[in-house]
């Protein structure tokens, strides 16, 4: 029997789950982790806390595999955070994740220097606290010497990925989130990217979410028990996999989620306007903070 292992990289802890052929749950695993907020509207975690969770939960399912051969990983996670890592791939900071708003005044810079609705055509996304390019532009203004140092910058779980196999990738949905991504191309936004003096060297590859990146490398199948040739696929944006798993495939059909944030996602056929023009892909709700566009 064949298994498959899904895994969330979420706000508050990991969570695996081993899938036989069928759909059939075989196994599951969980690690907590820390949130830490350091001033008030700030949220960052270590991104080694993550690392260390994907690895124990897969030693886990490994472990308890109930007899199946485990062929595959799909890695899910939260959107929007920033990962850092300096040429020696070791990240440079906590990382900044998808609720902390400390990123106002980038807001406004995005504002004056693309215009907010030359952002809002380039994106399909109006400019928001909680994107990744306002993080990035946050730590290239107050954080010059960590920003030197930059060599990749990834979302949590491309870093995980990259933990897993050693290749650096993401895949559209959560590529989607980081403000400097073209939904209509499906790759980085080179207008954005110029505008703010984002070396397109520091991204990764983008991916399609099924498509396969890579095995996992010899370190995690020695550490995890899991076998050298599991396959890594590129995964997608919590939301989005949220959504698939709960059967929202046809135009008009709604999933509502209300957990650390609080998410109503729809299929479309084509992208939905508000009446302000701005293209709507997700709302997400964030605590005490009003609504943004993702």
């Amino acid at each position: 029997m064949n298994g498959f292992i899904g895994m969330d990289v979420g706000t508050s802890g990991t969570k695996a789950v081993l899938f036989s052929e069928k759909g059939e749950i075989l196994n599951t695993a969980f690690q907590a982790y820390a949130l830490e907020q350091p001033q008030n509207g700030w949220a960052q975690q270590d991104p080694s806390d993550w690392k260390n969770a994907a690895l124990q939960t897969l030693r886990t399912l490994a472990q308890n595999c109930a007899g199946a051969v485990i062929r595959g990983i799909g890695v899910s996670g939260q959107m929007h955070g920033l990962v850092l890592l300096d040429a020696h791939n070791t990240p440079l900071t906590d990382s900044i994740i998808w609720c902390d708003q400390r990123t106002g005044d980038e807001v406004q810079e995005i504002c004056r220097v693309i215009g907010r609705q030359k952002y809002i055509e380039l994106t399909c996304n109006a400019p928001n606290t909680s994107f990744t390019l306002t993080k990035l532009l946050w730590v290239c203004r107050h954080l010059p010497e960590v920003y030197a140092k930059i060599h990749k910058v990834l979302l949590p779980k491309d870093y995980v990925q990259f933990c897993l196999t050693g290749k650096f990738a993401t895949d559209v949905s959560d590529a989607s989130g980081t403000g400097y991504f073209s939904v209509r191309e499906r790759d980085w936004c080179s207008e954005i990217l110029e505008a703010f003096e984002i070396p397109r060297q520091w991204l990764p590859q983008v991916y399609e979410s099924w498509e396969p990146v890579a095995s996992i490398s010899r370190e995690t199948a020695a550490y995890t028990g899991l076998p050298g040739d599991t396959v890594v696929c590129a995964g997608a944006g919590d939301q989005a996999a949220a959504a698939l798993g709960n059967g929202i495939l046809q135009s008009g059909e709604v999933s509502i989620s209300l957990g650390t944030s609080g998410v109503v996602f729809s299929a479309v056929d084509t992208r939905p306007m508000t009446r302000r023009g701005e293209y709507i892909l997700s709302a997400t709700v964030c605590p005490g903070n009003g609504t943004s566009w993702a």
